[in-house]
């Protein structure tokens, strides 16, 4: 893979969580990443769920009748969804292909038999996206698949909300702008399809306020699962803009892995 203008080489690999609120600027700070150092790929269980379900695979097809019933994705499947994925991409080995990979993740829970391995090549760094969220979930990953970076973004609730009044969403992506924050390019424009921004109807204070809540609920329990079990993977970065957050995060990275 080349190296682009401004970008960096991995030494190592960096298998990299992002922790933090809505609104915090998760995506703009995987962009980043990804853009400085091309080894690095993103892995969003969201996008591995929506590809499965519609390739209907047979993952694909549990989900889905879990999803239409109204029932959340067990653990145990997410697990499967990119543990396949990044054997696909051989950027993870195990001497059990032939076997189930759930019921792996299920005799791993009770033993360290299991011969899961991770790829050392730098060109298999990646960025989890939407995994882990709780204790739990965070449990499971690091009994088959160590994280070796957790990164957790802290910006005041009040600037979050204040950029809430000025976000614009790319609705078919997902993409985010804030104006004064993360501008689009063009006013109004999504930067990579040249499609419309749209604000949304949920964007108000009072939503916003109960996602930063539910946020705090539910990320001190994983945070202090990988404080407790490995405390050297955290890193708290702070800052009130993307633009203040992103060197911490690239000079931890060049540290532990360039």
């Amino acid at each position: 893979m080349g190296v682009s203008s401004g970008s960096r080489k991995l030494r190592e690999a960096a298998r990299i969580i992002l922790v933090g609120a809505p609104g915090v600027g998760k995506g703009t700070q995987s962009e980043r990443l990804m853009r400085r150092y091309p080894q690095l790929a993103s892995i969003s269980t969201g996008d591995l769920l929506r590809d499965n379900v519609r390739d209907k695979t047979l993952l694909g097809l549990q989900a889905e009748s879990l999803i239409k019933s109204g029932s959340l994705v067990p653990d145990p499947l997410i697990l499967d969804l990119i543990l396949r994925e990044l054997t696909s991409r051989n950027w993870l080995s195990t001497s059990r292909l032939n076997t189930n990979i759930v019921s792996a993740i299920s005799q791993r829970s009770r033993s360290s038999s299991c011969a899961v391995e991770p790829s050392q090549d730098p060109e298999s760094s990646f960025i989890l996206d939407g995994f882990p969220r709780t204790a739990t979930q965070a449990d499971s990953l690091s009994r088959l698949l160590p994280m070796n970076l957790v990164l957790h973004l802290v910006t005041p609730a009040e600037i979050i909300l204040s950029r809430m009044a000025t976000r614009w969403v790319h609705a078919s992506s997902g993409r985010v702008y804030n104006i004064g924050f993360n501008d689009p390019k063009v006013a109004g424009i999504d930067d990579i399809t040249g499609e419309k921004l749209v604000q949304r109807e949920d964007d108000t204070e009072e939503t916003w306020r109960k996602r930063l809540a539910k946020f705090e609920e539910t990320s001190s329990g994983l945070l202090n699962f990988y404080k407790e079990k490995q405390p050297a993977t955290v890193v708290v970065v702070r800052g009130n803009s993307s633009d203040e957050i992103s060197p911490q995060i690239f000079e931890e990275v060049e540290r532990r892995f360039a």
